[in-house]
């Protein structure tokens, strides 16, 4: 569930839409290239975007829903060497990433030992969803991708309960807690699935074992804050937010290098995890 840029046809400069913003320099409708890819499908100003405006496109992580329609679904046949596929290949792309973004936090789930009850369950919903992404592009078009994602939230759901029974953690799934100032906040195990927490200070929080799946950490301040353990929690969301070297990651995340810049994270993004946090 990793992105391979290098096998994708550019598909996420492609296919999805952006607008003018903090996070992004210009409007982009859906369908129409970004003026800074190039021919060979890559980004022309990958190394320099936050300085030149385009820091949304550093925190958007496909799971490796690209490469699985360019090279799977398409068999190695590009938009470009094919127009007629393109129209297509641009709504089958969101729906690959949205089964390959459940097969992430379906990954994740089975790691969690206290979740092992529901083991077998998530096992068979991976298998499931695998199966989708192996799928024609006529019926992944049409997949009620909605439906697939409720019935494995369920499941994501029960395995975030499991992890965090006895720790009593605050229930604040989907709790605006836009700027709020949670300094030294003690939120370990808490609930904060989908939370808005766009600008919030939580400098010194304790998040460990927090279940974070759809949190929206944009300009979030984590200087110090310890997210060991943290549930759900994927690497694009780190981005999103800003930190330092005191903050405490899980071990399968990546300190992002504007870190040490002391710049905050930028990034809408395409499409947030939210949905699967609902």
């Amino acid at each position: 569930m990793l992105a391979d840029c290098e096998s994708c046809f550019g598909l996420c400069c492609v296919a999805l839409p952006f607008s003018a913003s903090a996070d992004f320099a210009v409007d982009k409708a859906g369908g129409q290239p970004c003026h800074n890819l190039s021919d060979d499908f890559r980004c022309s100003i990958h190394t320099r975007l936050r300085e030149r405006g385009f820091p949304g496109c550093t925190v958007f992580d496909c799971f490796g829903a690209g490469q699985k329609v360019s090279q799977v679904t398409y068999e190695g046949r590009s938009w470009r060497e094919e127009p007629g596929t393109a129209r297509q290949m641009y709504a089958v792309f969101p729906v690959m990433r949205q089964l390959h973004e459940l097969l992430w936090y379906l990954a994740e789930a089975l790691t969690l030992e206290a979740a092992r009850p529901v083991h077998d369950a998530l096992r068979s919903a991976m298998e499931e969803t695998e199966r989708l992404t192996r799928e024609s592009a006529d019926v992944l078009e049409k997949l009620d991708v909605a439906a697939h994602r409720g019935a494995v939230n369920g499941l994501l759901l029960r395995a975030s309960e499991l992890a965090r029974a006895g720790l009593k953690g605050k229930e604040r799934r989907g709790a605006d807690l836009i700027g709020a100032r949670l300094r030294g906040a003690g939120l370990r195990g808490a609930n904060l699935r989908g939370a808005y927490l766009i600008g919030a200070d939580l400098r010194g929080a304790d998040l460990r074992r927090a279940d974070l799946i759809g949190a929206d950490l944009r300009g979030a301040d984590l200087a110090g804050a310890d997210l060991t353990g943290c549930i759900f929690l994927t690497q694009a969301q780190v981005n999103a937010a800003k930190g330092d070297t005191a903050t405490r990651l899980p071990a399968s995340l990546t300190r992002p290098a504007h870190w040490a810049e002391g710049g905050a994270g930028g990034g809408r993004g395409r499409r947030s995890a939210r949905r699967i946090a609902q």
